[in-house]
């Protein structure tokens, strides 16, 4: 038999499979080159890969289970919130609010300890100030940054985004490390060399 608690677990990671239902706005191509929207889902799934193979190429130390769980739980508020594209202007104002309200309906139908831990998780990434959370924020944004260069940039030709906004938006990640830094500037040259962002 299942006990209230864990009924609320399975509740809870049903009302999570919805994650896989909200569409970025950047694309992933199939091996014939078809390109598709990409969920919140993979690209969690995606940073999280990113995080594991990164790890030790940093050069300072992190907990690799908190920032995964941190990964696990940094999207969840799109389920209500929906995803913001980086360069949604209108959308962005209006971001942190909406993400806030998520966050507190979504972790609120957990049990207490477990919704306050996963809240905790979330506000942790969206801070940014830990260690733990500034690696995460770096492997989001390099996860995005790297699925738009290879389907070909067309969420970036398709708003018009220049350099100068890919680079606002990017530096932060490449101040995190100089792993981070090389990685940014190789695909950084990419979509320069193949036109993906404006000049």
């Amino acid at each position: 038999m299942t006990t209230p608690r864990l009924a609320s677990v399975l509740e809870f990671l049903t009302l999570a499979d919805q994650l896989k239902h909200v569409l970025r706005r950047g694309r992933t191509l199939d091996a014939d080159g078809i390109a598709r929207w990409e969920n919140s889902a993979e690209h969690c799934w995606h940073v999280a890969l990113a995080a594991v193979l990164l790890r030790d190429e940093l050069a300072f130390p992190v907990d690799l289970g908190r920032v995964l769980a941190m990964i696990a739980a940094h999207d969840l508020v799109e389920i209500e919130a929906g995803d913001t594209f980086a360069y949604d202007a209108a959308g962005a104002a209006t971001q942190a609010e909406r993400e806030q309200r998520a966050a507190d309906r979504i972790f609120g139908t957990l049990p207490p300890d477990l919704g306050a831990q996963m809240h905790a998780l979330w506000a942790e990434f969206e801070a940014g100030v830990t260690p733990e959370s500034r690696f995460a924020m770096g492997c989001d944004r390099l996860q995005g940054f790297f699925q738009g260069v290879i389907s070909g940039g067309k969420a970036w030709i398709e708003a018009g985004v220049t350099t100068a906004q890919s680079a606002r938006r990017m530096d932060p990640a490449a101040a995190v490390d100089p792993a981070f830094a090389t990685l940014i500037a190789a695909l950084r040259e990419r979509a320069l060399a193949e036109g993906l962002l404006r000049p």
